[in-house]
């Protein structure tokens, strides 16, 4: 008596034959539908898995519902990368605002100030403003960050060293 399973077909041979036999036409669809290869590989593995779960028997989806299901993510996808664009592009655009709360006599220094902060590296940037706008100790931005305290000193260091080159280049 033959107890193994050496003989028998494994239980997701059928699943595999089915997602090789349809796979490729799904994915031509939904690369007509989406941005992007990777997106389009996306899209079909969620519309595959979300099909065969809706699928009470646990047999292969119908093709219609795949293909429905590959057209409504790729439209939620379209929509949600283009709400982030939009997000994107007016954060870009506010990024053009006054930092500083100033009277008229600093307006001059606070731009200058703003410029120089701006040209410097993100990651320098970021500590010296929680240094010192933020008022944080190393150890608190180390925290807030994820980096070890050592790390956000010398950034702090480097960032005011690089805010002193771009101070002395601007002097008249």
């Amino acid at each position: 008596m033959n107890c193994g399973s050496e003989n028998e077909d494994p239980p997701n041979s059928d699943w595999e034959t089915w997602v090789a036999s349809h796979a490729p036409r799904f994915l031509l669809y939904a690369r007509q539908l989406a941005r992007c290869e990777a997106d389009a590989h996306d899209l079909v593995q969620e519309a595959v898995v979300e099909s065969w779960g809706r699928q009470p028997d646990g047999n292969p989806p119908p093709l219609p519902l795949v293909f429905a299901t590959i057209r409504r993510r790729a439209i939620d996808l379209a929509r949600t990368e283009d709400r982030r664009s939009d997000r994107e592009s007016r954060v870009a655009e506010d990024s053009n605002h006054i930092w500083f709360d100033s009277g008229v006599e600093d307006r001059e220094r606070d731009r200058l100030v703003q410029k120089a902060m701006s040209s410097i590296l993100d990651i320098y940037r970021e500590v010296v403003v929680l240094k010192v706008w933020g008022e944080l100790t190393f150890a608190e931005i180390a925290e807030a960050l994820d980096i070890p305290a050592n790390t956000a000193a010398s950034r702090y260091r480097y960032g005011l060293e690089e805010l002193r080159k771009l101070f002395f280049l601007n002097v008249p």
